[in-house]
């Protein structure tokens, strides 16, 4: 899915329901009640990953040895993302993360 152009009006609704998709576990608001907005789910897909990412590094650290180093390293790597895609959001566009995204996209 490509940027949006200047002719897809955002309201504040639906900006604050693309914010929601990059924090944590609160992407799952817009999955569940936002499906029709294609602005807002193509987020919500990216910000579903993530979760999901952050969600496998908790349990990552039951890993003996490497277990604490793989949660450090997902934990930096899906702040950094996280922070994209809200930038990404307060400017209105609809920036693909590396891999991310096309994990996204098969959902």
């Amino acid at each position: 899915m490509p940027g949006f152009t200047a002719n897809y009006r955002i309201g504040v609704r639906t900006r604050i329901m693309a914010l929601l998709c990059y924090l944590s576990v609160l992407c799952l608001i817009p999955v569940i009640f936002d499906d029709q907005d294609p602005y807002v789910r193509f987020h919500a897909r990216q910000g579903l990953v993530l979760w999901i990412w952050g969600v496998l590094a908790i349990f990552s650290l039951n890993l003996p040895g490497i277990g604490g180093f793989l949660f450090s390293v997902s934990f930096v790597f899906i702040m950094v993302l996280s922070a994209i895609g809200l930038l990404s959001v307060t400017m209105t566009k609809s920036w693909r993360l590396p891999i991310i995204s096309r994990i996204a996209a098969s959902l």
